[in-house]
């Protein structure tokens, strides 16, 4: 395993300079955010203008991108095509793990396992791997389902993020049936009454949640995903997450 983070930890920052930032750091590895809201790079501007998306993405101050999250408004055919233009960027760039969103709560089963299918085949094209995020609210939150969602779209991967078992819940559900589906990791700290706190000070046993990957092979990235906060200092709080982790591997 190896200690990499996400673009979103300098979210208020431009992409360059994010991710000088976290080169400066000592970090080695980067999760770049592409999404449509929020994002340090846009589905359309890939679709768009594919060559300085490329460059932009190149240009990384020694870090190595193990992974892109993708995320767009876009619906019907414009949505598979954003998201062809994103795995063709992934293969261009040497990375195999693309981050995306299930359907929320409410979509039929039938339709969200045809959606999925339809991307796990657009992106064997180009030899990337799709990872469903572990998410409160969308149709992965429980584990049971996700599990049965990747039964159904073979080749379909999980981005596990512990975060979302633990707010808000009173009893965490099990995660025991999402390991062996693990192919992407993210980490924060927290509590059941708030989502982010400073590491040390939350729920997240990473000695436990290492070993546990470990047992079923897990060799990806441990990426760390930790939003700004007006009162904490960002350089700090990254810099300590990191020497953890890195402490336990």
């Amino acid at each position: 395993m190896l200690v990499a983070v996400t673009t979103r930890c300098f979210a208020n920052l431009p992409l360059e300079t994010a991710l000088e930032r976290l080169s400066d750091l000592e970090f080695s590895a980067v999760e770049i955010m592409v999404h449509e809201s929020e994002g340090h790079l846009k589905p359309s501007q890939v679709v768009n203008d594919f060559d300085a998306a490329l460059a932009a993405c190149r240009k990384t101050f020694r870090l190595t991108p193990v992974a892109y999250s993708f995320d767009t408004g876009a619906v019907g055919e414009e949505y598979f095509r954003q998201f062809a233009a994103c795995c063709k960027l992934a293969k261009a760039t040497r990375v195999v793990t693309m981050v995306v969103r299930s359907g929320e709560l409410g979509v039929p089963f039938n339709e969200e396992v045809e959606r999925l299918q339809r991307m796990v085949s657009i992106a064997h094209q180009e030899e990337v791997v799709v990872c469903l995020l572990t998410e409160t609210g969308r149709m992965s939150e429980s584990p049971d389902t996700v599990a049965v969602l990747c039964n159904y779209a073979k080749g379909l991967g999980i981005t596990l993020d512990p975060s979302y078992f633990i707010y808000q819940h009173e009893n965490p559900p099990s995660m025991e049936p999402l390991y062996q589906h693990v192919r992407h990791v993210r980490l924060r700290d927290t509590k059941k009454d708030k989502f982010q706190v400073r590491v040390g000070q939350g729920e997240v046993e990473y000695g436990k949640l290492i070993a546990r990957l470990d047992r079923y092979g897990y060799r990806q990235a441990l990426t760390i995903d930790v939003a700004p906060h007006p009162d904490v200092d960002q350089a700090s709080e990254l810099r300590k997450f990191r020497l953890l982790l890195e402490s336990l591997l």
